[in-house]
């Protein structure tokens, strides 16, 4: 299959997605954006031959084979709907839509046109969580029962938090959860299978931004299987460079306990046993968190070449979202919430 990949944006993330679909194999052959001087910065870095300032002029002229929208929540519905009602396959940026109703409203267009929708949920495709769901399926560690993430990216504090990256961070009314821990809601449910319920309590730590920065979220699974996710933005944590696994990892079950370390390193201590490096493909230079983006868009590009399954359709991405919202219920009403029975539009 010969590919014809477009993207639509050009802000701060857009480059790994550039870098991804160059490393896959199928580099991109038009940027689209609404400031096309920002697409043609980013083309000229890439050797993009072509850039837009329409997307459906970019759609009609390039008839491409997939489009990748990299954009904000505010800027996507418009964008995915052109590409949808042209029966184009596309990929959507996360946050999936200003709320959930859009979110919902994109992913019923997409299932009605028949068209495939992902969304851009790179983290699981991170080597060292790939690791950890092979050694849980080859029976390394027993009956799995409990999963600790520690989120500490250090790039929260102060005035100008944000800022040089993506400064509408400061601005978004639901922070950490809705931007952050979704991508750890959808890891540990790759990793643990289904939340049944959750309990949370947020704060917001760093007075110049909208949202929470901090939180702490408990998550029950199947068969007693727990998780809790600790993060806040403001500290850092033991690593040469912060933004690589974002924090440190520890999951545990019955024949031990593998450990993520800031340096992408896995540490198997066995029961009754003595800690030592796990020796795994850790993505080392292949870009960032390991070369996910890079994973997920050679996955993608394999269901449109050999059909194999999809992870992260728009469908099954909305239990992320449910999950998220049950997260911020739990911490507005002060309890536990249980998924069974949950409605995320009137919680």
């Amino acid at each position: 299959m010969d590919e014809r990949i477009v993207m639509v944006g050009a802000g701060y993330w857009s480059q790994f997605q550039v870098e991804g679909w160059r490393d896959a194999g199928a580099p991109l052959v038009a940027i689209g954006n609404r400031r096309v001087e920002n697409a043609s910065v980013l083309a000229q870095r890439y050797g993009v031959s072509r850039c837009y300032g329409d997307v459906a002029h970019m759609l009609d002229a390039e008839r491409p084979t997939l489009v990748d929208v990299c954009l904000p929540p505010v800027a996507q519905e418009p964008a995915v709907r052109a590409a949808i009602e042209r029966g184009i396959p596309t990929i959507c940026q996360k946050p999936f839509g200003i709320d959930l109703a859009q979110a919902e409203g994109m992913t019923a267009l997409a299932e009605s046109a028949g068209v495939p929708l992902v969304v851009h949920e790179n983290f699981r495709f991170a080597p060292w969580f790939r690791e950890l769901r092979r050694c849980i399926d080859d029976g390394v560690f027993g009956r799995v029962h409990g999963i600790v993430f520690r989120l500490r990216p250090g790039d929260g504090q102060g005035p100008q938090a944000y800022l040089d990256r993506q400064p509408y961070f400061q601005q978004m009314p639901e922070f950490l959860v809705r931007e952050t821990a979704v991508h750890f809601i959808d890891t540990f449910r790759f990793l643990m299978g289904e939340v049944r319920a959750v309990t949370a309590r947020l704060r917001r730590l760093n007075p110049v931004i909208a949202g929470e920065d901090s939180g702490l979220l408990i998550f029950e699974f199947d068969d007693a299987r727990t998780g809790l996710f600790d993060g806040n933005r403001l500290n850092g944590h033991p690593a040469t460079h912060l933004r690589r696994t974002m924090g440190e990892m520890w999951l545990e079950g019955e024949r031990g306990v593998m450990r993520l370390d800031g340096e992408a390193r896995l540490w198997w201590m066995p029961h009754g046993g003595v800690e030592a490096p796990h020796v795994y493909d850790d993505g080392a230079g292949r870009g960032a968190f390991g070369g996910a983006s890079t994973a997920l868009q050679a996955h993608v590009l394999a269901h449109l070449r050999q059909g194999t399954p999809l992870e992260n359709v728009a469908r099954d991405y909305l239990t992320n979202l449910h999950v998220q919202a049950a997260v911020y219920h739990s911490h507005a009403s002060g309890r536990r919430v249980p998924m069974a029975g949950f409605d995320p539009h009137h919680p």
